[in-house]
């Protein structure tokens, strides 16, 4: 299992939008999210900040993402959710949410 810390900022006046649409996902979301091997997926806000915090238990993590950025339902959610998102500028090339580096856990 490997776990992700990711980062985006909400654009002002977005936020009770993308909380009202994270309150109510679509079925075909969070199936397909299942079906590409994340769990215990989680996202925070805080002072327009949102983080996200997944567990990946699948054993090819670019074939995982390929197949849910190929499904047409999943492209639909995030041409909904995009405009609600400013990705940071410090992300790496080919980065929509920055990925965090873990630098404390505990099982």
């Amino acid at each position: 299992m490997k776990r992700f810390g990711q980062v985006i900022k909400v654009r002002e006046g977005q936020f009770e939008s993308y909380k009202y649409h994270h309150a109510h996902p679509w079925k075909e979301i969070n199936d397909k999210i299942k079906d590409c091997n994340i769990s215990n997926y989680s996202i925070y806000h805080k002072d327009g900040y949102l983080f996200a915090y997944m567990e990946y238990t699948g054993d090819d993590f670019d074939a995982d993402m390929a197949k849910m950025a190929a499904d047409p339902k999943t492209q639909e959610w995030w041409a909904l959710m995009k405009p609600m998102q400013e990705p940071l500028e410090t992300r790496e090339e080919g980065e929509w949410w920055a990925d965090m580096e873990e630098v404390y856990h505990l099982d």
